[in-house]
């Protein structure tokens, strides 16, 4: 609009008069924000414009870093030399653990090489004498004992009250004739029970479990008053697999049978090679067994 009318000198000065006032304006305008700009940095900064903000994580200065190494240092300290307590610990138990196999395979090979007519112990001197029931199987021959109800007319409520109780059927052999042998035994058909296991041991004397079946087999014996197959079972149990895990439990067992019989000599004999070829299991799981076994068979 200004430049078309710049011919006219008048009116050319006129189109500076309106450029001198936005000039001014401007200046105006810049010279107020630096007025409300000091009144902010004042209310921001009461003490200066110099004023810094602290930051709100401060570097580590000389003193502190070295409190921080020497508490480092302290706790890294107290860490080994607890690691130091635990693997002085764990080593012990190794060797104990380690002193008690070599016990057992002394005791096992000590076993295998001594004469039949030289038992070791009085414990196996009765074991060798002890006479089973006429209806237990021997041992070390056929383990298939006749069946219930062979001699006598079964009576009918007890068929009917074992056939109620569920076997299992998983599809493993052992296993599904374990449990069903435990579940005859809980339910007190001792009978019942021992031929199960003793059917399942005959087709599986090696399996990895026999001797929780072994260990089941002697208590349905136990509980069934024939301590002396009970006796025979239990100490073949201990022998066969000493590292097995029902090892501890057929040597109680063992000596409650004993004591059954009136060996209670023989039968704190059994406590006492609990207490010290598995050491564990008698001061543990074992212990509150052991102490009643103990009172029992009047043992010193």
């Amino acid at each position: 609009m200004y430049f078309r009318r710049v011919i006219l000198g008048g009116a050319a000065f006129a189109l500076s008069a309106p450029a001198m006032a936005q000039d001014a304006n401007i200046d105006g305008r810049v010279v107020k924000l630096e007025k409300e700009m000091r009144a902010v940095q004042r209310q921001v900064f009461p003490n200066g414009a110099g004023k810094f903000i602290e930051p709100d994580i401060q570097p580590p200065t000389a003193a502190s870093t070295t409190t921080s190494s020497t508490t480092t240092t302290v706790d890294l300290t107290a860490r080994v030399d607890a690691l130091e307590a635990q693997l002085a610990t764990l080593t012990g138990q190794v060797e104990l653990q380690g002193n008690d196999m070599r016990r057992l395979e002394v005791r096992l090979k000590a076993l295998e090489t001594r004469p039949a007519t030289q038992p070791e112990s009085s414990v196996e001197a009765v074991v060798a004498t002890a006479t089973p029931t006429a209806a237990a199987p021997k041992p070390k021959a056929s383990l298939v004992p006749t069946k219930p109800g062979t001699a006598t007319k079964p009576n009918p409520a007890r068929v009917a009250a074992v056939a109620a109780i569920e076997r299992p059927a998983t599809g493993n052999v052992f296993e599904d004739g374990y449990n069903y042998g435990y579940r005859l035994w809980e339910a007190k058909f001792y009978p019942e029970s021992q031929a199960t296991l003793e059917e399942i041991l005959a087709k599986f004397p090696k399996h990895r479990r026999a001797g929780y079946a072994r260990n089941l087999l002697g208590r349905a014996w136990l509980d069934d008053k024939k301590p002396a197959t009970a006796v025979k079972i239990f100490y073949e149990n201990y022998v066969t697999d000493p590292r097995g895990d029902r090892a501890p439990d057929s040597l109680f067992f063992l000596g409650s049978a004993l004591t059954d019989l009136g060996k209670t000599a023989e039968a704190c004999e059994s406590f006492g090679e609990l207490a010290r070829a598995y050491p564990d299991a008698a001061t543990g799981r074992l212990a509150e067994r052991i102490s009643s076994g103990k009172k029992r068979a009047k043992c010193k």
